[in-house]
């Protein structure tokens, strides 16, 4: 019984720590997410605009092996993608799932995989930058969205993560629009530096 007392101070102590430290917005722990999230086209891969073709599904330098390194550490990896040529009628639904299977040949598996065919103006709660499919890939794994991170190249991807409650970080392109750079808490050079970044606790 003493013992068991001796607990309740230092128990009481860090359950109103932890309160105040996620009332203002700092993680109350450190070292790896659950599980980390990507963008396909410009973070993955290079970007094919509505590409349907396996063939053309091509990494990004370093992809397998950053892939592999969180594996190897036990951290569940999916994918988040919008694909709104399907709703726009540029590629079919058959098309992005042949170019998801082919990005598991090349990548290896996936814990999740979850991608949005609407149009900008369909109005879902799927398309980044909403919340809709990072939340669907934390609910699908049993995660916490706080402990979760999504790496995208773009704007919508780092909006989606906050808007879910999970931690973006930003690996622009030539093409990400500067404002959206300069906008992201979290920047990355590379897909590998974002993966580095992630195992180092620094997200």
């Amino acid at each position: 019984m003493a013992a068991t007392s001796a607990l309740i101070p230092p128990l009481a102590t860090w359950h109103w720590l932890r309160g105040v430290v996620q009332h203002v917005g700092v993680r109350p722990w450190k070292g790896l997410p659950d599980l980390v999230l990507f963008d396909r086209d410009g973070t993955l891969v290079h970007d094919f605009p509505y590409n349907g073709d396996p063939h053309w599904v091509r990494p990004v330098d370093g992809a397998k092996e950053a892939l592999d390194r969180l594996r190897a550490r036990g951290v569940r990896i999916g994918v988040v993608s919008n694909q709104s040529g399907v709703a726009r009628g540029l590629i079919t639904r058959e098309q992005v799932d042949a170019c998801m299977d082919r990005l598991a040949e090349l990548l290896g598996p996936f814990d999740t995989v979850q991608y949005c065919p609407h149009g900008p103006d369909d109005g879902c709660a799927c398309r980044k930058p909403a919340p809709g499919m990072v939340k669907a890939a934390c609910a699908e794994l049993d995660v916490d969205p706080a402990r979760c991170v999504v790496i995208g190249d773009i704007g919508a991807d780092v909006e989606a993560a906050a808007a879910a409650g999970a931690v973006g970080i930003m690996v622009p392109t030539p093409v990400t629009r500067r404002d959206e750079v300069q906008a992201a808490a979290h920047r990355a050079e590379t897909l590998t530096a974002a993966v580095e970044d992630v195992l180092a606790g620094e997200w």
